[in-house]
């Protein structure tokens, strides 16, 4: 039975390879090792650059009709546009809804077009708002909340779910459950990302029940070259530089794209930083009118002294050291069983860094990518591209920071982990456009395959201390006895994705996907012997789907509903499941309607979404690395956000959203939680900003952002909240002319702060780690420069 497991997905893959020209048939194991991360599903349409130029001849000619209708708003656009990587690079709108999102639908469809909650956050956004990592990007989208906790980095909370409820996708390519492969990932090389909000297993499989988020690489553009590099600074002495370039080559249809960057952010807290690389470079080559193909390859990595967090005090013994407005409630450590009492975070652990001094939190990722676009006729296209991914991660620190009220100390306990991961899989879609009955109709069919090799050399012992609060002596690692888990998984999924066209301002989409998912785990002690219950084996086959609509009332106001389903493997950490708990397929449904508005000769724009998510089977952290099952999980909620330039200097923009989000069913030996809040999910998140711009010979533009957080638990008891926090940040940047630097045609100077009013709050819980608190970043300021020629 494994060996057919196996076999199967690899005879798959060879045929995609075959038909690719691009993966070989048996990768190398040293190439696979340093395998890495991003781009969309398949494309390879030449992406024009945002704001920048236009493709030539007749082709350039329906791209910039097109763009004008959806601009405007009017239902006259025939056929959605076959998804690319220019997706991203049409005429922008305030809630940037021109944007095509291919983790949203593989149709081609707008934001406003597709039946569901969708967000695109452009890389030009990410510069004005000055969003360094993709954790910074979320908490600038709707609804979101993120947090870099180092076991999980990259964690996300949206409509009520977090973590590996919401997958992570890299150019619509999932690698695993996020709470396992997710790393700190700087934004200088995307072109945008993407959120899909509320269960979108259609698009992504298995995995998302709350949504979905993609990031998505900077892709080749037909056209002059553009070089562009940015440089910043700021207060904590982290320094960032990202160097692009890409266009026409001298070779006739030949595009390329070319990004390296690198960073060296410095944590508020002692001896804390994360460095980051990451090189990326994509080839598209138009061959003919009728045949595309592609080739990318990526490489990343990252490099962390981490920080764990500040561990729960009491009141008691914090004295007049002890904070308000932080967090609140009575607490019982988890880790050590004592009584804390009504807790606080001390104001002398602020900066205390707990970890061990040789610690580190390393990743090493390699990704390649490639395919084709054939255009069979006039209304037939097959797009296919295969991929292969590998990773090395590495977690080496002290983790547990837990006060003992018995001796005042802090108790503290060692863990190691690392990975080894290999992924290698193909995408395949036929894009068929066609009228029926006089609608017209697109409907596209996908094949996709992937076959996933993870083996986790973990910790067998755990060494532990306990330390002083205030200046702790942080001594080392010590003793490190290791023992393995593998785990081999391999995914065959069929779907299929329609829109029709009833009439010129209603349309029909829906989608069904049949998916089959293999296990297989392994586990050895420190002898290499295999553990009781081990190996074991496990198959599932669910089939997820979407059926909505759209209806375009008047030019540029449409309104929507959707009903979709998704389905995850229960656990959160398929490590962490002993082979005697069920290992079982959890289950989500959503109802979600809405209405989208772009108006005003396109300077004003408004969306408005209600859903209600239920989740069925679900897995829970119930602290020192155990799981709970937790019956069911309801989710209610509604979001609005806005945007407008009333007058050309000014812009004004705002979000809010409210989600109901508790358990349902929850009830395990000597109590229930049935009734309460999922960690790290708010009640309300608001955002809202202003721009001014002065139009001198050298326009400046002043801005402010606030952000506001509603009260959060850190664990499913629910016994300690991380209160409530509202944050704001001040830029003002100024664009200096052409003729001041002659090459360079662009050139921008901007001054930041960040958290003005130097607030103290909490930003993110552990549920896995309840006995500490990630703290959020003070007070700091940033100079950046960004030119373009």
């Amino acid at each position: 039975m494994l060996s057919i497991r196996i076999v199967r997905p690899r005879r798959f893959l060879l045929a995609s390879a075959a038909l690719t020209s691009f993966v070989a048939a048996d990768m190398p194991a040293a190439l696979a090792q340093q395998v890495r991360d991003t781009l969309p599903p398949v494309e390879v349409s030449p992406a024009e650059a945002r704001k920048q130029t236009r493709p030539a001849g007749r082709e350039a000619q329906r791209a910039r009709r097109a763009s004008s209708r959806r601009s405007a708003g009017t239902a006259a656009a025939p056929k959605p546009a076959v998804p690319g990587p220019s997706v991203h690079t049409q005429a922008t709108t305030p809630l940037n809804s021109n944007a095509v999102a291919t983790s949203a639908s593989r149709l081609g469809l707008t934001v406003r077009e597709t039946p569901a909650t969708v967000e695109v956050i452009s890389a030009e956004t990410m510069r004005e708002q000055g969003y360094r990592t993709v954790s910074e990007v979320a908490q600038g989208a709707v609804g979101v909340t993120s947090g870099d906790n180092p076991g999980e980095p990259a964690a996300f909370s949206m409509r009520g779910f977090t973590n590996s409820q919401i997958n992570t996708l890299y150019n619509g390519i999932k690698i695993g459950p996020q709470n396992m492969t997710s790393r700190i990932t700087d934004t200088a090389n995307l072109e945008a990302v993407e959120f899909l909000k509320g269960p979108a297993s259609l698009m992504s499989g298995e995995g998302a029940a709350g949504g979905a988020i993609n990031f998505v690489t900077k892709a080749p553009h037909t056209g002059p070259i553009r070089n562009e590099a940015d440089f910043s600074w700021d207060s904590l002495n982290s320094f960032r530089a990202h160097y692009g370039s890409g266009g026409s080559t001298n070779v006739q249809g030949l595009d390329y794209r070319f990004d390296v960057s690198r960073s060296s952010l410095n944590g508020f807290a002692d001896d804390t930083n994360t460095k980051t690389l990451d090189v990326s470079g994509q080839l598209n080559y138009r061959i003919s009118d009728s045949l595309k193909i592609w080739g990318a390859i990526e490489y990343r990595e990252d490099r962390s002294k981490a920080y764990w967090g500040a561990p729960l005090v009491p009141v008691a013994f914090s004295g007049s050291h002890a904070t308000s407005g932080i967090v609140s409630g009575n607490y019982v450590s988890n880790y050590n069983g004592t009584n804390l009492g009504a807790v606080t975070i001390d104001d002398r652990t602020f900066n205390t860094n707990y970890n061990v001094l040789d610690n580190r939190n390393v990743a090493q990722e390699v990704w390649l990518r490639g395919g084709f676009e054939l255009k069979l006729a006039p209304d037939l296209t097959l797009k296919s591209q295969a991929y292969g991914y590998g990773a090395e991660r590495t977690w080496f620190n002290n983790e547990v920071e837990a006060f003992n009220s018995g001796t005042n100390l802090v108790d503290r306990e060692r863990f190691y982990v690392a990975h080894s991961q290999r992924l290698v899989g193909n995408i395949t879609d036929l894009i068929w456009d066609a009228n029926i009955a006089g609608l017209d109709n697109r409907l596209v069919t996908t094949l996709s395959s992937s076959y996933l090799d993870f083996v986790r050399p973990g910790a067998a012992n755990f060494p532990g201390d306990s330390v002083s609060l205030v200046n702790p002596n942080r001594g080392f690692y010590g003793l490190l006895t290791t023992q393995q888990q593998t785990a081999r998984i391999d995914n065959e999924a069929l779907s299929f994705e329609d829109r029709l066209k009833l009439t010129r301002s209603f349309a029909l989409v829906g989608g069904l996907r049949v998916e089959h998912i293999g296990l297989d785990r392994n586990s050895t002690d420190k002898n290499g012997l295999e553990k009781a219950g081990f190996p074991y084996s496990k198959d599932w086959a669910p089939v997820t789907g979407r059926i909505g609509y759209t209806w375009e009332a008047v030019p540029g106001l449409t309104f929507y509903s959707q009903y979709a389903t998704g389905a995850d493997v229960a656990a959160n950490n398929i490590f962490l499941l002993l082979p005697t708990q069920p290992l079982d397929l959890t289950t989500a449904r959503t109802y979600e309607t809405g209405v989208k508005h772009l108006f005003w000769d396109n300077r004003a724009e408004w969306s408005f979404s209600a859903y209600d998510i239920l989740r069925k089977n679900v897995y829970a952290a119930a602290g020192g690395m155990l799981l709970n099952i937790a019956g069911r999980q309801e989710s209610k909620g509604v979001e609005l956000a806005a945007s407008v330039r009333p007058i050309e200097p000014l812009r004004l923009w705002g979000s809010i959203a409210y989600v109901d989000a508790r358990y349902v069913d929850y009830n395990f030996v000597g109590g229930s939680f049935s009734g309460n809040t999922p960690p790290n999910v708010p009640r309300i998140v608001a955002n809202a900003g202003a721009s001014w711009r002065f139009f001198t010979p050298w326009p400046v533009e002043l801005g402010i952002t606030g952000r506001h957080v509603g009260d959060r638990y850190n664990t499913d008891a629910n016994v300690v909240t991380m209160k409530a926090y509202t944050v704001a940040d001040v830029y003002a940047f100024v664009d200096i002319p052409k003729t001041v630097f002659n090459a360079v045609e662009q050139a921008r100077l901007t001054f930041r702060v960040r958290n003005i009013t130097d607030k103290r709050y909490a930003i993110w819980g552990d549920p896995f780690y309840p006995d500490q608190i990630l703290l959020g970043a003070p007070r700091t300021y940033e100079l950046s420069a960004a030119f373009k020629w």
